[in-house]
C-alpha cells in the first residue's frame, strides 16, 4: 500500500505550479486530532471524498503503521526514495496526535535534509517541546484548543470565509498553491 500519494487536487496542482515532486501523507481525521476545537464542526477531511471506503481504511492503515516506530520509518524512507520526493506536505487529513509520533517525523526529516516536509499543525504543545531541522517547516492552524500557546512570531494560518477578507487582513493566500505556505508567515485559507 503507497503510503505517500499525490491524488489530492491542490496537490496535485500545486506540484504542477511549483514543478516539484510532492507528495502526502494523511490519517484519520479528528481521532488524530487531540487539540483540535471549533474546527471539527467544519472539518473538511471529515466529508466528501475523505468518507470513502478506500480512503477511511488507508488512513486506519497509516495510523496504525505509525503505532510501530522501526517499520514506519523504514516505510517512509523507502517511499520517499522510490517516489524521489522533493516536498511532503504531512496531513491533509489528521494531525501529530502525540509526542512520539511528531519525533518519528522530526527523525525522518533530519535523515533526508533536501527534503520539504510541511504542513498545519494544531497540536502547538507538542512542537514547543522539539527541536525541529531547518526543513521540517509547520504552520500553526487557528482554531484549536491551544492557540494561546502558539509562539509570538510563528507561522500562523487563519481561515477566512472569502479571498477578500484575506486579501485585506494582508495575508498569504495559500488555497491553491499549498506550498507558497513554506515561505509565509500570515498564511490566509478560504473555508470550504
Amino acid at each position: 500500500m503507497n503510503l505517500l500519494t499525490n491524488s489530492n487536487k491542490k496537490i496535485k496542482k500545486t506540484a504542477k505550479l511549483n514543478n516539484v515532486r510532492l507528495y502526502e501523507f494523511n490519517l484519520p481525521a479528528l481521532i488524530t486530532c487531540p487539540f483540535a476545537d471549533e474546527c471539527k464542526v467544519f472539518c473538511y477531511a471529515d466529508k466528501g471524498s475523505y468518507k470513502y471506503k478506500n480512503v477511511v481504511e488507508k488512513y486506519a492503515f497509516n495510523l496504525t503503521l505509525t503505532k510501530n516506530p522501526n517499520e514506519f520509518k523504514k516505510q517512509i524512507q523507502l517511499e520517499l526514495d522510490k517516489k524521489r520526493v522533493e516536498y511532503l506536505r504531512i496531513h491533509s487529513s489528521g494531525d501529530f496526535y502525540s509526542l512520539n509520533y511528531l519525533k518519528q517525523w522530526v527523525e525522518i526529516a533530519k535523515n533526508n535534509p533536501n527534503i520539504v516536509f510541511y504542513g498545519y499543525t494544531k497540536s502547538v504543545p507538542l512542537f514547543n517541546s522539539v527541536n525541529l531541522p531547518p526543513n521540517f517547516i509547520f504552520c500553526f492552524s487557528t482554531g484549536g484548543k491551544k492557540d494561546n500557546l502558539i509562539p509570538k512570531g510563528s507561522k500562523k494560518a487563519v481561515i477566512f470565509n472569502n479571498i477578500d477578507e484575506l486579501k485585506r487582513a494582508n495575508y498569504t493566500d495559500c488555497s491553491v498553491n499549498d506550498i507558497a505556505m513554506v515561505k509565509a508567515d500570515k498564511i490566509g485559507l478560504i473555508y470550504h
